[in-house]
C-alpha cells in the first residue's frame, strides 16, 4: 500500500506494506544473507537507507566475532537489522551464535537452508521476528506452520543455493501467496524498482536482493575482481553447479565452476567435489580475487548491474524508478 504523505513542503510516496509493519523499516527490501559478505558496514548501510540489512552469522568463527558485528551496526544506525543463520550444512553449530543475537536483542532473525524446526523451538518464547528464505509451496507452508512471521521466496534465477525444482519467481512467489497467510517477499532475479513493482504485482509485500547488494561500494569484503565480474557479466553468465549432490546453487560461470561442472559430469562423488565448492574455494575469489582457483556466487540479475553505487543511492533510485511506475500504473 502507498500513502502520500507532505515532507517539508514536498510530495513523497510512504511505502507501507506487512513487510514494512512487521520489520519497522521504511522500504520492503531485504538484503540478503551473503555469506562471507554480509558484515556490519553492509548491514548497516541497508538499515540507514531505509530496509532491512543483516548481518552472516554463520561466516563468523565465533560466538564473540558476531557480538562484535551486532555492536558495530549499532554504532552506525539506530534502525532495525536482523541476523542470518545459513543452517544447511552446518548442523546445529549454530546453538551459540544464537544465543549471541537473542542475547544482544537483535530484532531479527532469518533461516536459509534448512530445517527450520529445530531453530525455531531454540528460540521459542523469544521476542524476534523470524523469516525464513524457502524455494517451494510446501517448505513455504512448514514454515507459515512453524511460527514464521514471513517467507522469502526464492526462484531460479537467485544466487547461491536454490530449490531443487527449477521454479522461477514469476511462477513460485503468486503460487505461495495463495498458500500462506503471513507475508511472501520475494527474491531471485530482482535488481531495480522494475523488479521490485514486479514481485508487487505478484502479490509479494516485499523483496531480498544478495546480488546487487554485492556490487555496492559498502560491501567492502567484496574484492574488486568480484565485483567487476558482476560488472561484465551478462544474463548468460552464471550456471548451476553442486545438482548432482542435490544441492543445486547458482554462481559466476569461470574456468573453476568449468571444472566442477565437468567433474560432475564425470560423477564425482562429494569427497572429490568438496575442496572444489568449500568455503576455501569460494573466500578465494570473492576475498582475494583469485579466479583461477575460486568461484563467487551469483544471480542471473548479475546481467543486469552496470556500476558499483553507495547503498543509499541504489535503494534511492530504486524508490524513483518504482514511483514513476506507481503514476504509470495509475
Amino acid at each position: 500500500m502507498l500513502n502520500k504523505q507532505e515532507n517539508k513542503g514536498e510530495l513523497f510516496v510512504e511505502w507501507k506494506t506487512r513487510v514494512t509493519e512487521l520489520l519497522e523499516i521504511d522500504y520492503p527490501i531485504i538484503q540478503g544473507g551473503l555469506a562471507y559478505l554480509a558484515y556490519s558496514e553492509l548491514a548497516a548501510a541497508v538499515s540507514e537507507a531505509g530496509g532491512l540489512g543483516q548481518i552472516t552469522a554463520m561466516s563468523l568463527e565465533s560466538p564473540e566475532a558476531l557480538r562484535s558485528e551486532i555492536r558495530k551496526v549499532r554504532e552506525l544506525t539506530k534502525k532495525p537489522f536482523g541476523v542470518n543463520f545459513a543452517i544447511g550444512q552446518h548442523g546445529r553449530r549454530y546453538d551459540q551464535l544464537l544465543d549471541v543475537a537473542l542475547e544482544e536483542n537483535v530484532p531479527v532473525l532469518s533461516v536459509t537452508g534448512g530445517n527450520p524446526a529445530p531453530f525455531f523451538e531454540y528460540i521459542k518464547g523469544a521476542q524476534v521476528k523470524k523469516l525464513v528464505l524457502v524455494a517451494a509451496k510446501r517448505q513455504a507452508i512448514k514454515a507459515e506452520s512453524l511460527g514464521a512471521d514471513a517467507v522469502m521466496v526464492v526462484g531460479h534465477e537467485g544466487g547461491g543455493h536454490l530449490g531443487r525444482d527449477d521454479i522461477g519467481t514469476m511462477v513460485l512467489v503468486p503460487q505461495v501467496v495463495d498458500a500462506v497467510n503471513i507475508p511472501v517477499i520475494a527474491s531471485g532475479g530482482i535488481g531495480d524498482g522494475r523488479g521490485w513493482m514486479a514481485a508487487h504485482a505478484l502479490g509479494a509485500e516485499g523483496i531480498e536482493m544478495g546480488t546487487r547488494f554485492i556490487a555496492t561500494k559498502e560491501c567492502v569484503h567484496a574484492s574488486k575482481e568480484y565485483k567487476q565480474a558482476l560488472l561484465e557479466t551478462d544474463e548468460t553468465g552464471t550456471v548451476v553447479i553442486k545438482r548432482s549432490l542435490g544441492a543445486p546453487a547458482r554462481a559466476l560461470s569461470g574456468s573453476w565452476t568449468e571444472k566442477i561442472l565437468r567433474m560432475e559430469t564425470e560423477n564425482a562423488d562429494y569427497d572429490k567435489l568438496k575442496d572444489y565448492i568449500s568455503g576455501v574455494a569460494n573466500r578465494r575469489f570473492i576475498h582475494d580475487g583469485n579466479e583461477q582457483s575460486g568461484f563467487g556466487w551469483a544471480g542471473q540479475v548479475a546481467g543486469m548491474i552496470e556500476d558499483i553505487p553507495t547503498v543509499e543511492e541504489l535503494i534511492g533510485r530504486m524508490v524513483k524508478q518504482a514511483e514513476e511506475i506507481r503514476k504509470k500504473w495509475s
